[in-house]
């Protein structure tokens, strides 16, 4: 799976699970800034990702996660099995 495929993945996720507007979402959007997502909603979008994926997320590997971008990178590297 590509970048831009998970890019639009994770849009629609986001969109779906927390009524943002896709035009308010972009690669550096900030998660907790910019969109208004707390901890809560950063799991919930984890657990989310791993039922899409069918692959075990690490929190670690979502500790660093601050944008949309770092979460499509995330998602690509378990994609990626790295």
């Amino acid at each position: 799976m590509n970048q831009e495929a998970i890019y639009q993945e994770v849009t629609e996720l986001l969109v779906k699970l927390f009524e943002l507007d896709a035009d308010q979402i972009k690669p550096e959007s900030r998660l907790y800034e910019d969109l208004d997502l707390d901890s809560i909603d950063a799991v919930d979008m984890v657990v989310h990702l791993q039922k899409r994926s069918g692959k075990k997320i690490r929190p670690e590997d979502f500790k660093a996660v601050r944008t949309v971008q770092d979460v499509v990178d995330a998602v690509e590297r378990l994609y990626q099995g790295s």
